[in-house]
């Protein structure tokens, strides 16, 4: 099968919206959303994530307890759960839609323009699953940074530092916004001859053998042109 330019950009945007919902779903897994170094304790790393609080002592074990109720988390941790699972909604939503829409999936009942719509419709899906993802993390870094830098409170007292799950929750949503944008850029870009079976192509005549012929002279009837 060859693949025009529009099928190998809708390519690309699936499976770069692949991977950025993938990547979305093991950063709210992920409880290192915040890491706590002890200096009294250096053996000691605090954790905490969307779900749990985890305590990993080296050469011992790893600790983990799950949140008992969502209103006693901070308001950055509730509102990141919520958005977070909006964002795996509607990176799932838009992968499926966008596929149907592409080039990989071929039924000759869905015409083209429609499953340019559809390519468009799942690309924006994407655009806001990127948006959902990336801006839960960016606030936590953020309350992070004002919670570190907080002149209030004593430089005894350890800080909450950044940990790898806002990372890659970053490289999820700037995947997840590269994979709508090439899927909408899909749809923006020429089209491709539409066959219309109502409409009848040019009639070849094939030649016909010659019969043949008993020495009699026959007559046939001229056809009349058709009326269009």
């Amino acid at each position: 099968m060859a693949w025009s330019l529009c099928g190998k950009v809708q390519l690309g945007g699936l499976l770069l919206s692949l991977l950025g919902w993938v990547c979305s779903w093991v950063t709210t897994i992920l409880p290192q959303w915040k890491t706590l170094n002890l200096e009294l304790n250096e053996m000691e790393t605090w954790i905490m994530g969307l779900w749990e609080v985890c305590v990993n002592q080296e050469e011992v074990a790893t600790v983990c307890k799950a949140f008992e109720s969502f209103l006693a988390l901070p308001k950055e941790f509730q509102v990141s759960r919520i958005l977070m699972i909006i964002s795996h909604g509607l990176g799932l939503l838009g992968l499926l839609l966008s596929g149907f829409g592409s080039e990989c999936f071929q039924f000759h009942r869905i015409r083209w323009v429609f499953k340019r719509w559809l390519c468009l419709l799942g690309g924006t899906l994407e655009a806001l699953a990127s948006a959902t993802t990336l801006f839960p993390v960016s606030w936590v870094a953020h309350t992070t940074i004002q919670d570190f830098w907080d002149d209030s409170i004593p430089e005894i007292v350890p800080r909450w530092e950044f940990g790898d799950a806002l990372f890659l929750g970053w490289a999820a949503g700037i995947f997840l916004a590269l994979g709508g944008l090439l899927l909408i850029f899909s749809t923006c870009l020429g089209k491709e001859d539409v066959n219309f079976s109502g409409i009848a192509g040019p009639i070849v005549l094939l030649p016909h053998a010659p019969a043949e012929s008993d020495g009699s002279f026959h007559l046939t009837p001229r056809p009349r042109d058709p009326i269009i």
